[in-house]
């Protein structure tokens, strides 16, 4: 757990102009935050990428590192931010995702999604910025609808061993929202489901990579219940569209 912040300064490629302000996008060096970081700098925004690397990667931002418009900072959002970060727009991506990693500390897990949310949405509000936060269809727990329409609250349970990551997205929401009533900040959440592309780690644990590694393999492809159950897939590509036309 990081309690100084350290910056790693890129090398400056030449880029004259920033048109779109600044973006924070915390969990940059993982498989969504860095398409994203990279969709944000295409896009004409300065970005500064925040990740404790514990599941994000350094080598996924390797194709940015150099532009002129592009910070990387090592910190994690439990710890408390520095105020002066000065930013127009948070996305808050910071949570490992994949059950076998998020299951490893599910203790850090839970911090992350609540502590995070607090200090980055205090973050906003101290700057007035526009603020995402990137939810989850396990706030749904093991629904008993489908497809679920966004008015459905969900059977989570709230001790299994998925409860951290479940219940900690969920909490997260709580204070999204309540952060909009009370001080009226202008807040957007998604509910991802299922996202796939380049960058997605072998070991995620999920389907889609679970698929690909046995395919590979030659090894039987396991399907856990009768094979009725359904997913919803999205490419990556198509799921940051949907996040800056959301923000």
């Amino acid at each position: 757990m990081n309690r100084v912040i350290k910056v790693l300064k890129p090398v400056r490629s030449g880029r004259k102009s920033i048109d779109r302000g600044r973006a924070l996008v915390t969990g940059g060096a993982g498989f969504l935050g860095s398409h994203l970081c990279e969709r944000l700098l295409a896009d004409g925004y300065e970005v500064i990428a925040l990740d404790n690397f514990h599941t994000g990667k350094r080598y996924n931002l390797a194709g940015i590192a150099r532009d002129a418009a592009f910070t990387c900072i090592s910190h994690d959002v439990v710890d408390a931010l520095p105020m002066d970060i000065a930013v127009d727009e948070i996305y808050n991506l910071a949570c490992p995702a994949s059950p076998p990693h998020y299951q490893a500390d599910p203790i850090h897990t839970f911090k992350t999604s609540v502590l995070g949310a607090i200090n980055l949405l205090e973050l906003a509000r101290r700057h007035n910025a526009k603020i995402f936060q990137a939810s989850t269809s396990e706030v749904y727990g093991d629904p008993l609808v489908h497809p679920q329409p966004e008015g459905y609250f969900g059977n989570v349970n709230t001790h299994g061993p998925r409860a951290c990551y479940d219940e900690g997205k969920r909490s997260a929401e709580t204070l999204f929202f309540d952060y909009a009533r009370t001080y009226g900040l202008d807040i957007r959440v998604a509910r991802i489901f299922n996202t796939y592309g380049p960058r997605m780690r072998p070991d995620d644990g999920r389907v889609v990579s679970n698929f690909i590694v046995q395919a590979l393999r030659g090894d039987d492809i396991t399907v856990y219940g009768n094979g009725t159950q359904t997913r919803s897939f999205c490419y990556v590509d198509d799921l940051i569209e949907g996040f800056m036309r959301l923000m």
